[in-house]
Formats: C-alpha cells, structure tokens, sequence
C-alpha cells in the first residue's frame, strides 16, 4: 500500500492544512493501492505562495543554469524510471510493456526535448532599434489527467523550468501515485524551493483553487471539453492565460486506393491502445462504402485478435481507469446498438475470465452513422466506430462535422492524394499513413478541443510573455 499523505511544498514534505484522505482504486483489482490527502484552498494558496516568493529569482537564471538543471532531473529520472512504470501500472491498471515502453518513456522523452530546445532556443530578437524579449510568464498551475500521467505531467513541467516559470501542480487524485515520484525526481535533483509545488486534490477544490487564484498567471488544464470549460470560467476574472488540451472524436479517413488491411488493422490497434484511454485516438474510422463488408470484415479480425487481461499478463489491453468510466463505455454501446449501429465485434459486459477489474471487450460498431451518440461524443474507451463514405469531399465534410478538433488520420497510396485530404482537414494534427510520433510536432487542438499547443519549441511560446524594448538599440548616425 502506497501512503502519500502529505503536500511537496516551498521544496520540503508537508502535511495537509486539513487532514483528509482518500482510496486510490487498482483498476485491475478493484481494490485499495493505497491513500492520498485530499488538498483544500489553504494548501494551494500556500503552494502558490511559494512558487511567486521562487519566481523572483528563478526568472532571473541563465538557460546555462537550466540546462543543467534539466541535465540533473534527467539523470534522477532514468534512476527512477522502473519506480515511475511501476506507479502507473499500479494507478490506471496500465500493461507492464505499455507502461515501461510508452507511457514512462514520454515523460523522459519530453525531458530530453525540452533540454534539446532550451540548448538553441533565442529569447531576444532585435527588430530595429527595437528589442523583443521573451520572458517567463511567471507562475503556472497545472492540472493533469489520469489517462497519461507522466506525459501530461512532463510535457507541462518541462518546457515551463527551462524558460524560467514556477508552479504547482495538481494531478489527478485518480492516478497520483506516479506524479508523487516525479516530484521525489525534482528534488533529488536540486530544483529549488518553490519552483515547482505539488497538491493533491479534486478539481472542484484544488483546481478551482488553482485556476481562480490571483497570484497564478496561467493555469493549463488537460481532461474533459466540460472540465476545461469550468477552469476558463474560474481563470476569467483574473485574466490569466489559459491552455487547454481538451477532448477529440478524431476522424481516419481511409482512401479508396489504401491497402485496407494495414490502414484498417492500423486503425482498431490505434483506437484499442491504452485501452482506448487516449484523447487523441482515431475513434471515427471513415471506409469507402464500396467497401465496407471487407472493411468490417479485417476490423473484426483485429479486435479478435486484440488480448486483455491482467497488466503482468502480457495482454496488450489492461483495465480502463475506474468503475464510473467502464459504466460510461456500456452505457454508450449500449446506445449506439439502440441507434442502429451493427455490433461486429466486442460489446457489453466485461471479456470472458475477467469478472474481477474494469476490463472491456475490444469493441467494433458498424454502419455508423455520424448523428449517433457514438460518433459524437468522446467514448474514452476500446471502442471504435466505422463509418462509409461514397465521395472524398463527403469523407472529408463527415471528417469535420465535429465540435472537436485535435487530430486526424488519413491513409492511401497516392501521396498527393493523401496530402490534399490531410489539407483539408480542421484538427491540430494530422497523421499521414500512420506517420511515427514527433516530439518536435505541436500538439494540441482546433474548437473545442482546446487552445495553445504543447511539445517542442511550441510549447517554449505557452509559457513567454513579450516584452518590446523600445530604443533599446540607438539609431545609426546618418
């Protein structure tokens, strides 16, 4: 059993301002993991104080001194590495492979990126006798979600040290076990009192808390489109910048000329992944109606072929997070057979063997339609939904009929095909013939799937304010 019970605070270990705790559930047992503290406003006011009294000098650093400063968080990090695999698999029921390879990958990943960017990236530019100077926004509230801990929690964190903010951060009190390591890594590594903060607690309390408070200067929120809008609700009357990675409904539009076996089995393995735990995930795939019986046909073989089980099994698929969540998927393939959709593979109840955990069954619905529930609204779970489309403009029209809009999927032969379809499309990223991931690529969404972007030198730009420098440089005599 896991005991944090206490707040990383002005760079010491400190107790709740009021004591109460709560269970942290194993998704694969349904059983107790161990305890967190529940935060209240006096822990975020005194986590907030700490970060501005830290601000003052912080800011002031060399890039020299972050550079190695995010040398150091590096180093601890890999020493930690199998503690933070371990925490996640431990939190959200994530597969033993799927937690060391992907999930506590990214957080290192986004780690070594940002020390990367930090190394070349310019802060002044000189326009004229003008000087434009970009510096620290200050000091930043983060609020992260439980699908990918460590890479929500580094992505942030990151690229906020290396341009000289401080923060606190709120992880979600579902998932908190591998957060609590992450801030173990930060101060072994000699990040300085202050700098960064961490408060357990839920959102209607310590996020709001957070992204209502006058000292914090921006809050970035990842979750729920519904969630997000409640934290620009709170930040509104402080006017603080607000970053938001919301939700998706992401289309995968397969071109008649595509090898329909690999796109589509490339397809039911994107959405299956994380147990289908990811905003991001091709969850609308869009087939030629000419061939949709053969479409449906490799997409059931796929699921079929896609195990779950326990996260030390070897299954690819683990748990979904909670009871509520695994009540949600039912309920919404319930619906979307109601709607009209042909079960082809998975569906209700949980997989043969598996009475015990928040397992689902690999799920595939058929002759969709985007009008239902099922092509509307984010299922956050191993379902996918299949689409037939007759033209590309109508592929395309059914693609951005959305009011999310954080990626798409496009997949054919024909590269100049691929790339007008790709063009076209209203997300933040577009992935061709399922590119490899890209840390130097921007990610984040159109609509209301959000608004700034993360990873990269993009995300340097989130956390700088511009300052002009008028006069700075005096003209040239004549």
């Amino acid at each position: 059993m896991r005991n944090y019970l206490q707040f990383y605070i002005d760079g010491r270990w400190v107790d709740p301002a009021v004591p109460k705790s709560i269970d942290v559930i194993n998704p694969a047992t349904e059983k107790p993991a161990g305890r967190i503290s529940m935060g209240s406003g006096a822990d975020v006011d005194a986590a907030v104080k700490a970060a501005r009294k830290a601000f003052a000098s912080y800011s002031q650093t060399s890039v020299a001194e972050r550079v190695a400063l995010l040398e150091r968080i590096i180093d601890e990090y890999k020493k930690r590495y199998a503690d933070v695999a371990a925490a996640i698999t431990e939190e959200m029921g994530a597969p033993v492979k799927l937690a060391n390879e992907a999930q506590a990958a990214m957080g290192l990943a986004h780690l070594q990126t940002a020390l990367g960017v930090l190394k070349d990236y310019s802060f002044t530019k000189a326009r004229g006798s003008t000087l434009l100077v970009q510096e620290p926004i200050g000091v930043c509230a983060f609020i992260t979600p439980w699908n990918w801990p460590m890479n929500q929690i580094a992505c942030k964190v990151a690229p906020a040290l290396a341009v000289g903010c401080t923060m606190v951060l709120k992880p979600s009190e579902i998932a908190p076990f591998s957060a609590q390591v992450w801030a173990e890594i930060l101060h072994a590594a000699g990040v300085p009192a202050g700098v960064f903060n961490l408060v357990n607690g839920d959102g209607p309390t310590v996020g709001a808390a957070l992204s209502s408070h006058p000292e914090v200067d921006m809050v970035s929120f990842t979750g729920s489109t519904r969630a997000g809008i409640e934290v620009a609700r709170n930040a509104a009357p402080t006017v603080k910048r607000v970053h938001q990675e919301l939700g998706g409904k992401s289309p995968n539009i397969i071109l008649e000329d595509a090898d329909l076996t690999k796109a589509v089995t490339a397809g039911v393995r994107g959405v299956m992944g994380n147990s289908g735990q990811s905003c991001n995930a091709p969850t609308r795939m869009l087939v030629p109606n000419s061939r949709m019986a053969e479409a449906l046909a490799i997409a059931k073989a796929a699921a079929e072929a896609t195990t779950v089980g326990a996260p030390d099994s070897g299954a690819a698929l683990g748990p979904v997070i909670s009871a509520g969540q695994w009540d949600k998927i039912q309920t919404l393939i319930h619906k979307g057979i109601e709607e009209g959709a042909t079960l082809v593979a998975g569906g209700p109840g949980k997989p043969a063997g598996l009475e015990t955990g928040y397992y689902v069954k690999p799920t595939i619905l058929g002759n969709v339609n985007n009008q239902m529930t099922v092509a509307r609204e984010e299922i956050f779970g191993p379902v996918l939904t299949i689409l037939g489309y007759d033209t590309v403009d109508e592929a395309v029209a059914i693609g951005n009929d959305t009011p999310y809009g954080l990626a798409a999927y496009v997949s054919g032969t024909d590269p100049e095909g691929v790339r007008k379809v790709a063009a076209r499309l209203r997300a933040g990223q577009v992935n061709i013939n399922s590119a490899a991931i890209d840390l130097m690529a921007p990610f984040g969404g159109f609509k209301q799937s959000g608004n700034g972007r993360e990873w990269g030198d993009h995300a340097f730009g989130e956390f700088l304010e511009v300052k002009a420098m008028l006069g700075y440089a005096p003209d040239k005599a004549g």
